[in-house]
């Protein structure tokens, strides 16, 4: 991993709103609410940006007037402060990031560009994030400029405890633990990211072992399963409460995140925007699973051709924790599902659980030994074909979930498959691989028929309506 040692020069620049960043920082004197302490920290937050920003010659702030803003995103009530600190840090990450992407060399040929180098950090940057030191450190303890893995972790159990809770006063409180989450997955996100696609190209594992996100996961302040179920719990809790309340939509990302525009918002916009914010909060945690999920793929990779060592530990992949808490409680499979829109994830994810409950045949034959007869999704599906077999899972798991399951199941099936298609991909996912559209589509149609005929007291719910109408359509276009 290169490193680059940020602008110099930012001093001179940045010296006098320096000075004066430990006074904001210091509220010893002041009172929490005091209008001189809210005017002293919107005075400090336009300079930093004036002095940052808006130049082209703009300099970078010092890690204090960093941890300054941070440090007012954490502590403040004042709508105007929390808005200001977040949309500040956002657009100061993307002028100034910590880790550059990799150029990449343009190729004279039709192939795709190629990296020429590996992803840079800026050497000396800072973070909101203290990772790496497990011990009790003295010059950490306590600190509200900085973040560490216990306190993510609490976050996230805060907001879920907040989720419920209909007080007016707890509102605010509420967004600006919301958009602190935003803007820590944000950080994630951006240093893993161009980690990962690296790693994917140089087979270098220590370019994930040093990622941020590794770090916290093997943080021992924190107990990963812990972190994992909290997190799906937050998502499933979140989005059902805004069923509730709201229209409920399958497609999450269609919504817009959080205005970074809005640095003054009132109490009515407010009580307008929390929903939408509630929405975009099962986004960032939806980000951060798939992430983690990315992460256990990637060192599975690495493990099998001996990259890692005993130094990097063991710990359950974020995916069997997630299987076993919907198979526990299955209240949370429909809110899950929709949320996690990516294709195929989805259907990584939907293919074990119903391996879990396909009756495993005694006898294995020549023809039902061969690769891959229950791995794929076209295998799972004929699995509906047989009526015993029908029986043995909708009474294991319900036909409700069954049908949800497959819904899904079969419209990731759908959009993987057309990416697959229009990426010209050779080597497609194992789960789709060697199953023909139209094939997939008739054993759909068997399957819900299936489920009716084995349970006759069960309606086709309008999600595998949905399915079903779909399925039909695409076999009429080719017939």
């Amino acid at each position: 991993m290169e490193k680059r040692k940020s602008g110099g020069g930012r001093g001179r620049n940045n010296g006098g709103i320096e000075e004066n960043t430990m006074a904001i920082l210091d509220t010893s004197g002041f009172n929490r609410h005091s209008h001189h302490r809210l005017d002293d920290r919107l005075v400090f937050l336009e300079a930093v940006r004036s002095a940052s920003l808006l130049p082209d010659n703009g300099t970078p702030p010092t890690s204090t007037m960093w941890q300054a803003i941070f440090q007012i995103l954490k502590e403040e009530t004042s709508l105007e402060l929390i808005m200001g600190s977040y949309q500040l840090l956002n657009e100061l990450d993307k002028r100034y990031p910590r880790l550059c992407l990799p150029k990449m060399e343009k190729s004279e040929s039709c192939l795709p560009p190629t990296i020429s180098n590996e992803p840079v950090v800026v050497e000396e940057a800072w973070c909101p994030f203290t990772l790496g030191l497990d011990r009790d450190d003295e010059t950490n303890k306590g600190s509200s400029a900085s973040i560490d893995s216990l306190g993510f972790h609490s976050l996230i159990q805060e907001l879920g405890k907040m989720v419920n809770q209909k007080s007016k006063a707890l509102e605010t409180e509420f967004l600006r633990k919301m958009l602190l989450l935003h803007y820590l997955v944000s950080v994630l996100e951006a240093d893993f990211v161009p980690r990962n696609y690296a790693f994917k190209e140089k087979m270098r594992w220590t370019l994930l072992r040093d990622s941020l996100l590794n770090m916290l996961l093997g943080s021992r302040k924190i107990i990963y399963k812990g972190l994992v179920k909290d997190c799906l719990s937050v998502i499933c809790d979140v989005f059902s409460d805004l069923s509730d309340q709201l229209e409920s939509t399958s497609d999450l990302d269609s919504v817009a995140p959080p205005s970074k525009e809005t640095s003054c918002i009132n109490t009515s916009a407010f009580a307008l925007a929390l929903p939408e914010l509630r929405r975009s909060t099962c986004i960032c945690l939806k980000k951060l699973l798939i992430m983690m999920m990315e992460l256990d793929t990637s060192r599975d990779v690495a493990d099998v051709q001996g990259l890692t060592t005993r130094a990097d530990g063991v710990r359950t992949p974020a995916a069997e924790i997630i299987l076993d808490e919907l198979a526990y409680n299955s209240d949370m499979l429909s809110p899950f599902f929709q949320v996690l829109d990516d294709p195929r994830w989805k259907l990584k994810m939907i293919m074990p659980y119903f391996q879990k409950y396909i009756p495993k045949s005694s006898v294995r034959t020549r023809r039902s030994n061969s690769p891959g007869n229950d791995s794929t999704f076209e295998g799972v599906l004929k699995c509906f074909s047989n009526s015993s077999s029908t029986k043995n899972i909708i009474k294991k798991i319900g036909a409700d979930v069954a049908q949800l399951l497959l819904g899904h199941a079969f419209l990731a099936y759908l959009s993987v498959s057309v990416e697959s298609s229009a990426e010209h991909v050779d080597d497609p996912e194992e789960i789709v691989k060697g199953s023909s559209l139209s094939e997939i589509c008739k054993h759909i149609i068997a399957a819900f028929t299936s489920i009716r005929k084995e349970d006759k007291n069960t309606e086709i719910l309008s999600f595998g309506k949905e399915a079903v109408f779909t399925a039909a359509t695409i076999l009429s276009t080719k017939s």
